[in-house]
């Protein structure tokens, strides 16, 4: 049912029950909700509408229901929309939806193309704004699986929002100031003197990647690091300098992030550092408001948060013993200066090791007085990525040293052997990283973000119908080989008889197609970018087994070219979801 449909079916019923309640002196407060019947053959649409009312009513609810049905099908706009009405079970109304209307998708398709499902901003109000914070790695080493995911997560939130008519800034908040930044540069600069893991002189808190030693590699010949956005920064060769170290390594590592996620088809409008929160004042100025709201109070050395004032479990320590501040604290800053910059809906995708971090944060922005709502920012929080390569887990790179990177994920996933060097120059169009591209932004959003995920490189690989991105990208390709057979042009498409679009198999194909504006829009609600990828499965399912069903190139035109516009309508709608995942939609497989 598509929405224009389910509008004009809501506004039937309201006739209707403003009739009954009129001719019966009750009271009508009560909105319409239609659902789709869970076994398809009890119709296309249905009401529970009687049952609410019928104790209010003090009505029989099967009686009710008859009623309300009979007012609706005799309603004069459901000529061509509604075929019939049925009373289920204790008083469910269900209704089938005429021929017509169910292939009105069809020319919606072919009518809208690339803007079919999609909402416009209101004319004469402003656009709806929303910041998305995504990935915001540590500058410490390469981006891991769980970024990945993170990337994957964001990145199609954004475009699932954008086609409900948000305006969307991605944001990677860079926690470049703190204890793990100190520690790199430590552990750069004993590379740089000669020490490896298990030297007697190795640091205990160093990292022991092979890229730290790359990076004091490049810092001694005096390499220069150019990042996206950022001054270039060279290496001074200067072991006992820690604070360029620190520099070197910071940029050195934000660029090969940076590599990564062009690769990975990831785009941000604003990079924001950590490192500026305290050399603006906002991390100062953010605890002196919370101090002079009473917040706060001192305990054995500690400046303390008053969270339990907010719902938390116990009370958080901001400012510890030796001066330093607890890792919320520029949390908290960075989040005032979200709602300073004018971003009333502000969402964040972290794992779920970030979930003590939500109350924390929420409770320190409702302390300070700014009239921030109790539930901003919004979290979609993920769990971690098992990989699986051939029958084995995969927990060590050997780059990184301590988990798989999205590097290795993306040429793994493209046939590749993973560490290689491909993706230094990032070579958006080089067919490794695009086919390995496609599989990992699928895969890594074909589950809810709240569950766990084992990411299958040998299913990855596979051409076949258990691989979900083979099986999506295949029914498009499979659509334009017969499209490119038959060799026609969109004005006889434009001119089809759709009336013979009646089969089992045709109908749940369209059935499906008019399912997809309704899943962005709760894909956009429930920021549940997963639900893309679902529809993409199914919609994929229903048109192989309407091709293994019905022939296209029949001899009968009238029926060939209904069949054609079908599957044209189901090109675009697949080619459309696959653009909002960020994976290609090939014309040959």
């Amino acid at each position: 049912m598509l929405p224009a449909q389910k509008q004009i079916i809501e506004s039937i019923f309201i006739d209707a029950l403003k009739n009954l309640a009129s001719s019966s002196a009750h009271e009508v407060d009560l909105p319409i909700t239609l659902e789709r019947p869970k076994v398809a053959a009890h119709g296309d649409v249905a009401s529970n509408l009687a049952l609410q009312l019928a104790k209010p009513w003090r009505m029989n609810p099967r009686q009710l229901a008859q009623q309300l049905a009979d007012s609706v099908c005799a309603h004069p706009r459901a000529s061509g929309l509604i075929e019939s009405a049925e009373i289920a079970g204790p008083g469910f109304i269900n209704l089938k939806l005429s021929a017509a209307a169910k292939q009105a998708v069809v020319w919606a398709v072919l009518n809208e193309t690339t803007a079919f499902g999609c909402l416009e901003a209101e004319a004469g109000q402003p656009a709806r704004r929303v910041l998305l914070e995504f990935v915001s790695a540590n500058p410490t080493g390469p981006l891991h699986v769980g970024h990945g995911r993170q990337a994957a997560l964001g990145d199609i939130l954004a475009n699932v929002l954008g086609t409900q008519g948000w305006r969307v800034h991605r944001e990677f908040y860079y926690n470049d100031a703190g204890v793990q930044i100190h520690n790199l540069a430590l552990s750069v600069q004993a590379r740089a003197r000669g020490l490896a893991p298990g030297h007697a002189d190795w640091p205990e808190t160093a990292y022991n990647g092979e890229y730290i030693a790359e990076i004091a590699r490049d810092y001694l010949a005096g390499a220069t690091v150019t990042r996206q956005e950022g001054e270039p920064v060279q290496g001074l060769a200067d072991v006992s300098d820690l604070d360029a170290i620190r520099c070197f390594a910071v940029a050195y590592l934000r660029r090969e992030q940076d590599i990564d996620l062009q690769a990975f088809g990831v785009k941000f409008d604003q990079y924001y550092l950590e490192s500026s929160l305290y050399s603006d004042g906002r991390v100062e100025a953010t605890v002196a408001a919370l101090v002079a709201a009473g917040k706060t109070y001192e305990q054995e050395g500690a400046l303390w948060l008053r969270t339990t004032d907010e719902g938390d479990d116990k009370d958080r320590v901001m400012r510890k013993t030796d001066g330093s501040y607890t890792y919320f604290v520029p949390d908290i800053a960075y989040h005032v200066t979200k709602w300073q910059r004018g971003f009333n809906k502000v969402i964040n995708v972290q794992g779920s090791d970030h979930h003590g971090t939500v109350a924390r944060v929420r409770a320190g922005l409702q302390q300070l007085g700014l009239n921030i709502p109790p539930g901003y920012p919004d979290y979609v929080l993920h769990k971690m990525v098992t990989v699986m390569r051939n029958g084995q887990e995969v927990k060590l790179s050997k780059r990184a040293g301590s988990y798989v990177t999205v590097r290795d994920l993306i040429e793994w996933s493209g046939g590749g052997s993973g560490a290689s060097e491909k993706l230094q120059s990032a070579l958006a169009n080089d067919e490794i990283i695009r086919r390995g591209r496609d599989t990992v932004r699928f895969f890594l959003v074909s589950r809810k973000a709240d569950t766990e995920f084992v990411f299958d490189i040998d299913l990855a690989l596979q051409q076949s119908d258990e691989n979900p991105v083979y099986y999506v990208q295949y029914a498009h390709a499979r659509i334009c080989s017969v499209l490119a057979q038959w060799g026609g042009d969109s004005l006889t498409l434009a001119q089809a008889n759709l009336a013979s679009l009646v089969s089992p198999h045709e109908n749940a194909l369209l059935k499906c197609l008019a399912e997809y504006p309704e899943m962005l829009a709760r894909a956009a609600t429930e920021l549940a970018p997963h639900a893309v990828a679902f529809y993409l499965r199914e919609l994929a399912g229903q048109f192989h087994a309407f091709y293994n069903a019905e022939r296209v190139l029949v001899d009968d035109a009238a029926q060939r070219n209904a069949r054609l516009a079908l599957i044209a309508a189901t090109r675009q709608v697949l080619a459309n979801g696959l653009t909002i995942l960020g994976v290609s939609a090939p014309s040959k497989m």
